[in-house]
């Protein structure tokens, strides 16, 4: 590995909570939540104060985007239900998610971070790795300049994490959260990073987290004490590896600056859950809405798809999935909702369906080939 490397991972603070927050000030040390369908926007009063909604109130199979860190000193994350969100924070308020402020301010944090170093990777609406390595600055100088640049650019904070790789990198910008900075080099992953549970390594999810556990490792430092062999006979010859490797802070993965979108999709999670013949007009038209959403977000980003695929989740939460081959690119939003139907007539359609999901995968540049365009709808099981 290259000891000269300087690799940050920046996460801004409770990113969409924090957006809300420049619009909502009265909200700041409140527990709030973002998320939920038909969330109502906050009503204006006859004094100029603002009525908000609030999370005991919602009702409905919605799921979190974020929170407010008092609210999570409340034990409510993203991604979980708002009903049982609602149990542990009946009194936080309740907002509805604005994405299109969200990518504003996306823009601009990583606009002015770019003016003080440009080599940056993308990872997503609110977090970027950033190749520090050529500039000759003192890291923790380097560090508040760039969060100095973010706030004066978006109002928001943002915590970072340095170090020579990526991987080390992403679990220190969380551990001085928020608006923290801390900087580890090799020679202290024993010390910082050994003590902290395995599912700190970005990759380790919640069901490789509870096969190691039944093995006793539980931290970092125990998988790093794990001997290899005992990893590949558990885990496979290929995640053995890795799992060894991430032990010990090894990640030679380089900030990739420009990189091609392997797939896009579009799904919906039902209010209710739709049956595929009782509900066949209802579940017709989102399957049609969510095929032209695709075309046009392959239009928009310049490609057309080979493989066309969907995913339906049933009642009982069991998900499967389909998808087709085609011998050539398309774009079309009718061109690919024939094809998308295709793959739901090879599913089983025997039970109640609580989401629907359309994916373009095999992605090709829109100028190396000329999409299809079919104008006809095919006949779909609903």
């Amino acid at each position: 590995m290259n000891s000269h490397r300087r690799i940050a991972h920046l996460d801004m603070d409770a990113f969409f909570a924090s957006v809300e927050l420049l619009r909502y000030p009265e909200l700041r040390g409140q527990a709030v939540v973002v998320g939920g369908r038909n969330v109502h926007q906050p009503v204006e009063q006859g004094d100029g104060s603002k009525r908000f909604s609030h999370l005991r109130d919602y009702v409905g199979r919605g799921v979190m985007t974020t929170s407010t860190y008092e609210a999570r000193a409340l034990g409510v994350f993203s991604g979980m239900g708002l009903m049982k969100s609602a149990i542990l924070a009946p009194d936080a308020i309740l907002l509805p998610a604005n994405f299109e402020a969200y990518r504003e301010c996306s823009r601009r944090f990583k606009a002015a971070v770019a003016t003080i170093a440009p080599l940056i990777e993308d990872r997503g609406i609110d977090e970027i790795y950033i190749d520090l390595s050529d500039i000759p600055e003192e890291t923790y100088a380097l560090a508040k300049r760039i969060k100095q640049a973010v706030v004066d650019a978006t109002g928001l904070t943002c915590s970072i994490g340095i170090s020579p790789n990526k991987l080390l990198s992403k679990i220190c910008s969380d551990l001085d959260k928020p608006n923290g900075i801390t900087i580890l080099g090799m020679d202290e992953v024993a010390s910082r990073i050994w003590p902290l549970p395995a599912k700190k390594i970005n990759g380790i999810g919640p069901k490789a987290s509870e096969r190691l556990a039944q093995h006793g490792i539980n931290s970092i430092g125990e998988l790093a004490a794990t001997p290899l062999a005992f990893l590949v006979s558990k885990f496979g010859r290929t995640t053995g590896v890795w799992l060894n490797r991430v032990a010990h802070g090894v990640d030679e993965r380089p900030v990739v600056t420009e990189s091609e979108p392997k797939s896009i999709s579009r799904e919906s999670t039902f209010e209710r859950d739709l049956h595929a013949k009782l509900d066949k007009a209802e579940l017709s038209a989102i399957f049609t809405s969510l095929c032209l959403r695709v075309a046009e977000d392959l239009k928009r980003k310049g490609y057309t798809s080979k493989t066309i695929g969907i995913k339906l989740r049933y009642s009982d939460f069991h998900a499967v999935t389909r998808d087709v081959t085609l011998p050539t690119g398309i774009a079309d939003g009718m061109a690919i909702r024939k094809a998308a139907g295709e793959c739901l007539k090879r599913v089983p359609l025997n039970q109640r369906i609580r989401l629907l999901g359309v994916r373009a995968g095999g992605l090709l540049p829109i100028n190396e080939i000329e999409s299809g365009c079919v104008t006809a709808q095919a006949a779909l099981p609903f």
